[in-house]
């Protein structure tokens, strides 16, 4: 145990220093009068190897920088990296890539996708790289974020994340409604009325001009309420044969959850979140609250012109509920150059890699050193309440880790979707998501 001690507290510090440096970096004029270093010649690479991620343009600018970083620690490795901004071309090119037995060696996989090609052996089992890495280990993570990319208890992935959902909030709009700021402990009831007092019609022309709450109806936004009222998703949590949807905890939770739009209007209809999404109705000042995850952070530093923050989501009979949020960093079985691509996936994963990543805003560090230091839980920028994140860690779950689990929660959506927008009974909704989603619980 001491020597575990001293090892973490060797971690944190090591953050620290790395959060100072940046930040110095950052703020520290150039000399003048310094002369010039003599030039000198990188040594040619010996090793190549391809990184395949995908997300928007600032997530590129994000790995772009830890690669530069990277090389300058590795410059025998050369890395190119493969960006696919949309995600379902990312899944077609995935596949595509793995069928043809040409995939990236290193590969961004979020934990309800990456089953499918650890059952088929397309990745690489970690642990025996990671066992004698004297940079990372396995406790080094929050037990939460790294549980989910063990696949028939094989370390198949390391977290890069551990996100969950908050509720981002408009101050601005807040205080112009007179209302006040979440509590750390809120309830339904107080996200309810909070919601309803924040959704106005501002000239009274019977429309709506300003929304309380935008969301998205997914599976995954709805479950955190459906654990809350102690349901499942799932009608076995161990060994999951169907949806859990038809029980009575599950549908309680649901009928809440649709009836924000259904019911209390407080959430586009589907009309109106066809002609703009909620995140941008939210980015412009038009919604006072949304329910998102961190990746959003990065846009609204840059392009928010109000006063924002984050709070956790409300409680239901004193019970928190989140749900796990998380991408990781995997090893193709068939990469040439393993070694040189676990390299990678270790500066990634280390302290130095995710400390890069959380000045981005856009990841909640999985290596619990970076995510307890100031280079996560800074207080000068937004936003300020980033505890929120971690104090959800304990109470986030993954949803099922099943092989076609993303088929299963896409066709649970397009059901969800047509409850929460009147175009379906809410039991007929679920009994028809059981339907479309059986045959994808028996493949194996």
């Amino acid at each position: 145990m001491i020597k575990r001690d001293k090892r973490v507290r060797r971690l944190a510090h090591g953050v620290i220093l790395i959060h100072l440096l940046v930040t110095a970096c950052r703020g520290a004029p150039t000399p003048l009068n310094t002369p010039a270093p003599h030039p000198t010649t990188p040594p040619a690479p010996t090793a190549s190897l391809a990184f395949m991620f995908s997300g928007d343009a600032t997530e590129l600018a994000a790995y772009q920088q830890l690669v530069t970083a990277f090389t300058q620690a590795h410059p025998e490795i050369q890395i190119e990296l493969l960006h696919v901004p949309g995600e379902a071309d990312y899944q077609r090119r995935l596949a595509a890539d793995f069928a043809a037995g040409t995939p990236a060696d290193v590969l961004l996989l979020d934990y309800r996708r990456y089953v499918g090609y650890a059952a088929t052996g397309n990745l690489e089992v970690l642990e025996p790289y990671l066992a004698p890495s004297p940079i990372i280990q396995a406790e080094d993570f929050y037990a939460e974020a790294l549980a989910p990319f063990y696949w028939k208890n094989k370390l198949t992935c390391l977290p890069r994340e551990a996100s969950s959902l908050v509720v981002y909030y408009n101050i601005d709009l807040f205080a112009a409604a007179h209302q006040p700021e979440p509590a750390a402990n809120w309830t339904r009831d107080e996200f309810l009325r909070t919601a309803l007092a924040l959704t106005r019609d501002m000239d009274g022309d019977g429309n709506i001009d300003q929304y309380g709450l935008g969301l998205e109806p997914t599976l995954i936004n709805a479950a955190p309420f459906i654990w809350q009222e102690k349901g499942e998703v799932v009608d076995n949590v161990f060994r999951p044969l169907a949806l859990g949807l038809e029980s009575p905890e599950a549908t309680r939770a649901l009928h809440w959850f649709i009836n924000l739009q259904l019911e209390h209007h407080v959430a586009p209809d589907a009309a109106a979140e066809t002609a703009e999404s909620s995140l941008s109705r939210f980015t412009s000042g038009r919604t006072a609250m949304l329910l998102e995850t961190r990746r959003i952070v990065s846009t609204f530093r840059a392009s928010a012109n109000f006063r924002w923050e984050v709070a956790p989501l409300p409680k239901f009979k004193g019970r928190r509920a989140n749900v796990l949020l998380a991408e990781g960093y995997c090893l193709a079985a068939a990469s040439k150059q393993k070694a040189a691509a676990w390299a990678f996936i270790e500066f990634a994963s280390s302290p130095t890699g995710q400390t890069l990543r959380a000045f981005t805003g856009r990841d909640v560090p999985s290596l619990k050193a970076v995510a307890e230091s100031p280079a996560f839980l800074d207080s000068t920028t937004l936003p300020t309440h980033d505890h929120v994140w971690l104090d959800a860690i304990p109470s986030a779950r993954p949803v099922p880790v099943l092989k076609y689990w993303d088929d299963i929660e896409r066709l649970t959506g397009e059901e969800l979707r047509r409850a929460f927008y009147g175009q379906a009974p809410l039991t007929d909704a679920i009994q028809t998501a059981i339907l479309r989603t059986e045959d994808y619980f028996k493949l194996k």
